[in-house]
Formats: C-alpha cells, structure tokens, sequence
C-alpha cells in the first residue's frame, strides 16, 4: 500500500510535474499582460519633452509595480508550494499507515494459513490454497511492494489504476482464503466432535486427559506461537516501516529532485527575465539620458538665451543713457543753434543794408564810369579845339598836336578796356544772379527732399509701430538719431548758406578792384589835367587871342567843375572805403563765428558719426544674435522633431515587445502543451502503429472485397446503361407511337383534312401565346434564362417589381430582357 501511495505521488508529480507550473507561469504572464492593454492618462503637457519625460517615469513606475507583483507572486507560489508540501506530507503518512494496514492483511492471512497448513487440520483444503500461496509468499512481498513504487513511479495513471485494482484484487482472494480456512476449521471442529461423540464413553478418560494434555501443549504452542507472531508481526511492521520511509525518502528524493529542476528552470527563466528587464532598464536609462540631454540642451539654450537678452538690455539701457546724454547735446545744440539763428536774424537786416548800399555803390560807379565817358569825349573835342589852334598857331600847334593824338591813343584804348571791362561785370552779375537762382532752386529741393523725408520717416515709424511693440526703444532710438540727422542736416545747409559767404566777398573784392581802377583812372586825368593846365599856360603865354582865351576860360571852367566833382567823388569813395572796411570787419567777425559753428558742428559730426557707429554696431550684433536665436531655434524644431522620432521607434519597440512577450507566453504554452501532446501522440503513436498493422490486415482484406465489389458493380453499371439505352429507345416509341396516335385521333374527329390543319395551327398559337396572359404573343425574351413572354407581362413585371421569371424565378434587371421577332 506504501508502494501505491507514494508511485501515485511520484507519477502526479514526476511525469507530469513540469507541464503544471508553466500553465501557471502561463496563466500568471497572460495576467500581466493584460496589465499592458490598460489606459495611460497623463495630466497637462506643455511639450513634447515633458510628455516622454512623464511617460518614461509611468513605465519606469509600471517596471516597479510589476517587479513588486512577480515578487508578490513569487512569495504566494512559496507559500503554496510549502502548503502543498506539507498536504504531501500529511497525505504520504496517511497513506503509509493505510498502505501498511493493507499490506499487513496479506501477511495475517497467510500467517493464519500456515498455522493451519504446520497444524495439519486442513490437508483436504491444501490443494486450494496451495497455488495462491505459491503465487504470492511472504517473503517475496516487501520486494513486490519495492518493485511496485518503482513501476508506480515510472507509470501513468492508467496503469496505476490497473496495478492497484491488481493489488485490491490479491487482497480479496487472501481475505477469501482465509474466510474459507475459517469455515473448514469450523466444519473440522464440528466433525471432531460427532466423532467423539461417536466413540464410546470408554474411552472418554483417557480422552480427557490426553485433551488435556494436548490442550496445555496447544495453549502452550499457541502462547509460543502468538509471542512469535508478535514478534514477526512487529518485525514485519517496522520492516514495512523502514521500506515505506526508504520509497518516502525515494519518493520525496524524485520529487525534490523534480522541484529542484522546476525551480532551476523557474530561476533560468527569471535570470532570462531579469536580463531582459535589466537591458530594457538600460536601453530605458539610456532613452532617459538622451532625453535629458535633449532637455537640457534647450533648458541651456534658454539660459544662454536668458543671458543675451541680459546683455542686450544692459546694452539697450546704455544706449539709453548715451541718447539721453545725446539727446541733452541734442537740445544744447539747439539752443546755440536758436542763438546763432537769432543772431543771423539780427545780423540779416544789417546785411540786406550793406548789400543795398554796396548795389547803391555799384550804380554809382557805373553813373561815374559814363561821366568820365562824357568827360572823356570833351577832352577830346577840346582836345581837338586845341589842335585845331595849334594848327592855327603853326608849327608850334604841330608839335602839340602829335602829344594829343598820342593821348587820345591811350584814351581809346583805356576807352575800350573800360567797355571790356563793363561787359565782364554785366556777365559777373548774370553768373551771379544764375547762381543764386541756382542756389534758390536748390533749397527748394532740399525742402522737398526735407518733406519727402519726413514723410518717408513717417511711414516707417507707422510701419514699425505696427510691425513691433517690443522695439519701441530701438524705434525711439532710430527716430531720435534721425531727427538728430535732420538737424545736422540743417546745420549743414546753414553751412552751405554761410559758404554762399565768399561769393558776396568776391564781388566786394571786384567793387575793389574796380574802385582802384577808377582811383587810378583818376590819378591818369588828373595828370593829364596838370599837364593841360601847363600847356595851356605855355598857350596863353603864345597865344593871346581872345577866342583861345574865351576856349580856355570855358575849359578851365569844365575842368574846376571837373575836379569838384573828383572831390566829391573822392570824399563818396572815402566814405564807401569806411563802409567798407566796416563791413569787411563785421564780414571778419562773422567768419569766425562761422568758423566757430564749423567746429561745433564737426564735433557734432564727429560725435553723431560715433553714435552712428555704435548703432550700426549695435544693430549687427543685434543682426546676430537674432539669427542665432532662429538657427537656435531651428535646431531645437530638428532635435524636437528627431525626439519625436525616437520615441515613435520607442513606442514601436515596446509594442513588438508586448506582442513578442505575448507571443512567448503562447509560446510557452504552446511548448508545454505540445509536450504534453508530443507523450500522448507517442502514446497514441504505438498504439496508432499496432491499429495500423490490424487496420493493414483488414485493408488488404477490405481491398479485395473492393475489387470483388468494384467487379461486379462496373457489371451492374453496364447492365443498367443498356437498361437506359433501351428504356430511352422504348419512350422515343411511345411518343412516335403517341404522335400517330393523336393524329389518328384528330382524323378520327375531324373527317375533313383543313380542320385537321387548323387544329395543328391553333396548337401551335397557343404555344406562341405568353404563358402569363395566354392572349398576347411571345415577343420579349429574357437573357439570363431565355425563357419568352409578352412585353407587356414582363414590362408590368418589373414596374410592379417583381423582377424574376414566371418560369424559373431567375432575377432580372432592365437590360436583361429585349424584343425579338418571330416570323
């Protein structure tokens, strides 16, 4: 019995012990599993770093919590495992005691049966028992219980079944045996005792006392023989002892060893596992670090972003402060420019005056210019009065004449040099009045360009509002630099004004000049009239005529009036000298303060120039940064787009390893099952290939039956084919033989051959009628069956939708049916 129970247990847990934990660990991967199909919320995300930071910190999270359910169910599989060992152990001690007390009713059978076999009672029943006993002695039993744990060990669960319904079998026949020994020991008493009484009261004494003395002994040998089989059946009990806990041991050796397998496969896997979790942690640290890397290269990018906009504004409130000190140059400027302007303002009228009086001058000089004319012409006609009495006078007239004629040389000439030179001057003041056209027309244009400017900056700083907010400090800048470019603009045309200057200069340098030329023109006549004065003295000395001396009177007069008017003319030229030097120094004094606002003004070019500068600087650099900032951000769009990326692949890669995890979960099963199917079909195989080799026998058998059968069925088949042959021979008679039957008939009723014609023509009508009306004829015909009717059947037909053929109810559409013309 100790030998069932325990190959019971080896057989449940040595030959089918694997296949039990992996439909578990089966079982408890799809449970996991399934764990993976669960939603995923993520709460607010701003970006895309900060959903895959959150969704690597949810997977980290689910690797935990499913780390800490494998442990969990690691430790529930411990606990159960010790629950089910103790329950193992439990049930192999029940199952030893009862397997002894079994095996202990074969051995108290038999001792039984020996006592009655060694007492010699039962000779006539030893034929009976002696086969049983031949078959199974007491010696040989502990082996057979040692060979049965091992073939119970070794074997399925059929042929334990079988073995054990052996053994009960056994037990039956030894408990029957003994049953049977009891009963004929009861029939042997009774017999014993009809035969005493059937001997005489004789001999009853020596009876009684041998009884009793037979009775001692047999008390005697049956104390000795009770005390022995105490003592056997006490050696026989620990005997049964120490095998059970030797097939125990063996038992619980097979088992562990089992166990020890499964958790060596268990721990294989779990190293396989913790391996693949271990790679998918470090492929998953290293996506983290990536990602942190990405992440913090914007988070630097923002810093350094941070930090240039740091630097821009320190730059931005320097430039600030540097326009405010310009600004308040600016307004000094102004102000001196204010003054200057005041100035020019005072000095304008002091100008127009001297411009007046120099133009006063100027006519003047002209009217003196044509005076000397006319006074040069009556020198010439007194000259020539002169030679005219000189000639009157003689030879001495002669001599004088040449010297005149000389002089009168000299006075054309200085005559036309005086025309020349009046001309030069009419086209000086032309030139000039040109360029002041010119220089009018040009501050016309330059107030255009002004307006135009103005306009322009106008437009610009609409546009710039419009365009940006955050630049309002750059726009102030910009409008305030170019208001500061209007001025210096000013500036310059007051620059330009205040060159015109020199033009003015040289037309007082050419009255100058003009006004030597009319001192020395002066001089010249005043030599000349010195010498007149002398010749005429010389004259009047020869000549004394009165009309020489009336001539002479007249000239002196002409010439006293001529030299008032030098006098007057001297004392004119004396004044416009005065004025003139006045206005040089006032021209001189302004000069300088021109000079003076030139040198302002350079310095203020110089200082815009500056500032200038540094903003085109300022705006490159801020040119630089600005493309930085969107090479920056093109590169943070590229880095975001390959994140992106990345954790697609990610994403991707996880899902083929929850499908590939799944589909080794079904692997695994599969594998198990297949196991377990790959014994059953090795099974079934030996048992497939003894049904073979039967069903091999009765195929060969079955075959020739088949042949048999295949024989006389192509027999039977050429039979009925000559059967049909002549079966369609026979109604092709009939029906010729109807025919002329119904024509007989036809004549029959109709005596007249025309009436017999018409019937035949009505019959064939009718068959040309439509079956559905039976009064219109056949003149549609349907192409999916070509079955003919009316076309007013078929056309009602499929008005009313019921499209399918009155024959054959073959559906049909509206291109499925045409006319046809039977003639």
């Amino acid at each position: 019995m100790s030998g069932t129970s325990g190959g019971k247990r080896a057989a449940g847990h040595g030959g089918d012990s694997p296949p039990g934990p992996v439909e578990k660990k089966g079982k408890k991967e799809e449970k996991t599993t399934t764990t993976l199909i669960e939603p995923i919320r993520i709460g607010g995300v701003s970006s895309t770093e900060e959903m895959d930071m959150k969704v690597l910190q949810f997977k980290n999270k689910k690797l935990c919590e499913r780390l800490e359910q494998r442990q969990a169910m690691e430790d529930e599989l411990r606990e159960r495992i010790e629950k089910l060992e103790k329950r193992q152990a439990t049930d192999d001690t029940t199952l030893l005691i009862v397997n002894r007390c079994w095996s202990q009713v074969p051995y108290s059978c038999h001792s039984v049966h020996s006592d009655f076999w060694n007492s010699g009672t039962l000779n006539v029943y030893s034929d009976k028992w002696q086969p049983t006993d031949r078959g199974c002695p007491p010696a040989a039993l502990s082996d057979m219980a040692k060979n049965f744990l091992c073939t119970l060990s070794s074997s399925s669960e059929e042929e334990v079944s079988l073995q054990l319904q052996d053994r009960m079998q056994f037990s039956k026949v030894a408990v029957a045996h003994v049953v049977c020994a009891f009963d004929h020991l009861h029939h042997r008493i009774e017999d014993l005792c009809a035969h005493v009484q059937n001997d005489g009261m004789g001999s009853q004494a020596d009876v009684l006392s041998l009884n009793r003395t037979l009775l001692e002994e047999n008390g005697q040998l049956q104390d000795l023989a009770s005390s022995l089989q105490g003592r056997h059946h006490r050696m026989s009990l620990e005997y049964n002892e120490l095998v059970d806990k030797v097939t125990s041991s063996e038992t619980k050796v097979s088992e562990m060893e089992t166990a020890v397998e499964d958790l060596q496969w268990d721990i294989e896997k779990l190293r396989k596992r913790e391996q693949k979790l271990n790679k998918h942690l470090a492929e998953a640290l290293e996506q983290l670090y990536l990602n942190f890397s990405f992440f913090l290269f914007p988070l630097c990018l923002q810093s350094d972003e941070l930090s240039l906009q740091k630097k821009l504004r320190t730059e931005v409130i320097q430039l600030e402060d540097t326009l405010a000190q310009v600004r308040k140059e600016y307004e000094m400027l102004r102000i001196e420019f204010e003054q200057n302007l005041a100035a020019n303002e005072q000095a304008g009228p002091i100008n127009r005056e001297m411009r007046h009086l120099i133009s006063s001058l100027q006519n003047h000089n002209h009217q003196l210019k044509g005076d000397l004319q006319r006074y040069k012409r009556k020198l010439r006609e007194t000259q020539a009065e002169i030679n005219k009495l000189r000639c009157q006078s003689g030879d001495v007239g002669f001599v004088t004449l040449e010297e005149p004629t000389s002089d009168a040389g000299v006075d054309v000439k200085k005559e036309e040099d005086d025309e020349q030179e009046e001309e030069e001057d009419r086209r000086r003041e032309a030139e000039r009045q040109r360029a002041r056209e010119r220089e009018r027309e040009r501050e016309a244009e330059r107030e255009r360009e002004r307006e135009r400017e103005r306009e322009r900056e106008r437009e610009r700083q609409r546009s710039e509002e419009l365009k940006r907010k955050d630049s309002d400090t750059l726009k102030m800048l910009r409008t305030e630099l170019k208001k500061a470019q209007e001025s210096q603009k000013e500036m310059k045309l007051l620059l330009d004004m205040y060159k015109s200057a020199p033009k003015e200069q040289r037309d007082k340098v050419q009255l100058m000049a003009a006004e030597r030329k009319s001192k020395a023109e002066v001089d010249e006549l005043r030599v000349r009239v010195r010498d007149l004065e002398e010749r005429e003295k010389k004259e009047s000395k020869k000549l004394a005529d009165e009309d020489a001396l009336r001539k002479i009177r007249m000239a002196e007069e002409t010439i006293e009036h001529l030299q008032k008017k030098l006098t007057a003319t001297k004392q004119e030229e004396e004044a416009l000298l005065s004025e003139m030097d006045v206005t040089g120094q006032a021209f001189e004094d302004m000069q300088e303060q021109n000079s003076r606002l030139m040198q302002q003004l350079r310095e203020k070019d110089d200082a815009n120039f500056k500032l200038m500068s540094e903003r085109i600087k300022s705006n490159q650099i801020y040119k630089l940064l600005r493309e930085e900032k969107e090479e920056l951000a093109d590169q943070v769009l590229t880095l975001k787009t390959q994140v992106d990326a990345q954790l697609l692949v990610v994403q991707k890669l996880e899902e083929k390893e929850g499908v590939l995890q799944s589909s080794l979960a079904a692997l695994e099963k599969e594998l198990s099952l297949r196991t377990q199917a790959l014994e059953l079909n090795k099974r079934k195989a030996v048992e497939a290939a003894q049904l073979a080799e039967d069903l091999k026998v009765q195929l060969e058998h079955t075959q020739a039956k088949l042949r048999e059968i295949q024989a006389s069925v192509s027999d039977n088949r050429t039979a009925r084919e000559r059967e049909s042959f002549n079966l369609k021979k026979a109604q092709e008679d009939l029906s010729r033989l109807r025919r002329k039957l119904e024509k007989q008939k036809k004549v029959e009723m109709y005596t007249d051959a025309d009436e017999i014609l018409q019937e035949e023509i009505n019959q064939y009508k009718a068959k040309l009628r439509c079956p559905c009306c039976n009064t219109r004829d056949k003149e549609t015909v349907l192409t999916k069956c070509f079955h003919v009717f009316c076309y007013d059947c078929l056309k009602t037909r499929y008005d009313t939708r019921q499209r399918k053929c009155p024959k054959c109810n073959a559906a049909f559409g509206a291109n499925d049916f045409h006319r046809i013309y039977i003639t």
